[in-house]
């Protein structure tokens, strides 16, 4: 997300709503690298109930949890009982190159 689309498109105007969940072991709200994206036009949250990620496995039809995931809205996309105007999803949105 940083390098493939904010790095590359620094003028474009969108919103990125970041919500970090604690998925893997170490993942914690005080161990969480805030400086991941920096880019001012990303809000980011901390949901250490992983509220966001259930929801979002329940709206793509599968138990679980979604996460290391995005959805991309077009500017016109409201928020009612569910999102509207989808435009893509896809996943991996950070990884660390070993």
């Amino acid at each position: 997300m940083q390098a493939d689309i904010l790095a590359k498109y620094p003028g474009a105007e969108l919103r990125v709503y970041a919500v970090w969940l604690p998925m893997l072991g170490g993942d914690s709200r005080s161990a969480w690298d805030e400086g991941v994206m920096p880019d001012e036009r990303v809000l980011h949250f901390w949901d250490g109930d992983r509220a966001v990620g259930r929801w979002f496995a329940e709206y793509e039809g599968y138990g679980g949890t979604v996460w290391d995931t995005y959805y991309l809205f077009g500017p016109e996309a409201a928020w009612g009982a569910a999102p509207e105007l989808l435009l893509s999803v896809d996943a991996t949105i950070y990884s660390i190159a070993l």
